[in-house]
């Protein structure tokens, strides 16, 4: 585990313009969302922007505090221990609440039975790219060569046990064929080795690659959404070649376990009013992440039980042991 990183917390204060009714039950002061990415970070960014618009809704500042490390263990067991008053949330990604349970022999914290779900926030595609002057030119002859010459082909990812990894493992293994991984801390140290022609393709979240496409030194692929996206309508969904294939991260909001359920379900709420703004909707699209614009508490605790279920077949499929 890395050692403990208390990055700074960033208070996002409510800005003029309209509010709507509230509870003036709650909030009577600022709430926290614990973060286990480090400032900077994507789902930073969607959180401090999620929390500016939640700020407004409420007329209450919304801190952020990044507790990077440990692959998300340190904030996740942070927010584990948080009082469960209503004032603190945890704004967690997949790895987090899913993956992690199959990856590591023992948690500090239990992604069940510590935290209550809230709501889904947002969900992020991935994408394979690769660059424009590579003689791929689209994902069938990818998967010809790593089927034809197994472990060859070079893939950068961010490290085999990381969502990226897994994707690429996966798409690799439905083909019959295999990739040389090429693991990477930071996505943009994959990227700038992809431009430099020391690996041969990429497989990372949409929102890393999307200036590197419009500028036209990479070119996508395909991207992991069961259909293709507005904003690359001429790229394949991995649906496309497999048939109900979808594979996409997520980020979503949680409380401590024991948080009143009355104030789950008004963040809930709250969240679908902000998720359902168009300008929300477009940019958060911008930043990577696609809106979930309606999903109830009751639904999200569904959404997470499947999301276990169909995470242990893939790690299982894949051989991946924990550690």
């Amino acid at each position: 585990m890395q050692r403990r990183d208390f990055a700074r917390a960033a208070v996002l204060l409510p800005f003029a313009g309209p509010l709507l009714a509230q509870t003036p039950a709650w909030p009577q002061r600022p709430v926290k969302f614990i973060l286990s990415q480090p400032a900077g970070a994507g789902p930073d960014i969607l959180a401090r922007y999620v929390g500016e618009q939640l700020a407004r809704l409420w007329s209450q500042g919304v801190v952020v505090e990044n507790r990077p490390g440990g692959q998300n263990v340190i904030g996740a067991q942070a927010a584990a221990r948080s009082p469960a008053d209503g004032y603190t949330f945890y704004y967690a990604t997949t790895a987090a609440m899913v993956t992690n349970a199959f990856t590591f022999k023992t948690l500090p914290y239990d992604p069940v039975k510590d935290f209550a779900p809230v709501r889904l926030v947002g969900r992020s595609p991935f994408v394979i790219a690769t660059t424009s002057a590579s003689p791929f030119k689209d994902l069938a002859q990818v998967l010809a060569a790593a089927k034809a010459q197994p472990g060859t082909v070079t893939m950068g990812t961010e490290g085999p046990k990381t969502f990226s990894g897994m994707l690429a493992d996966s798409v690799a293994g439905k083909a019959g064929g295999k990739f040389n991984h090429v693991s990477y801390t930071k996505g943009s140290e994959a990227i700038q080795d992809l431009i430099g022609g020391r690996i041969q393709l990429v497989c990372l979240p949409d929102a890393a690659l999307t200036a590197f496409i419009k500028s036209g030194q990479l070119k996508a692929l395909a991207v992991s959404t069961a259909q293709r996206q507005a904003d690359m309508p001429t790229v394949p969904a991995l649906a496309e070649t497999f048939a109900g294939f979808e594979y996409t991260g997520w980020n979503g909001v949680f409380a401590p376990a024991g948080t009143p359920a009355d104030v789950l379900a008004r963040v809930n709420r709250d969240l679908e009013t902000v998720l359902r703004q168009p300008e929300v909707a477009q940019r958060m699209q911008a930043l990577g992440s696609l809106a979930e614009q309606k999903m109830t508490v009751p639904e999200f605790e569904a959404f997470m039980r499947g999301e276990h279920e169909r995470w242990r077949e893939v790690i299982k499929t894949l051989g991946i042991t924990a550690e």
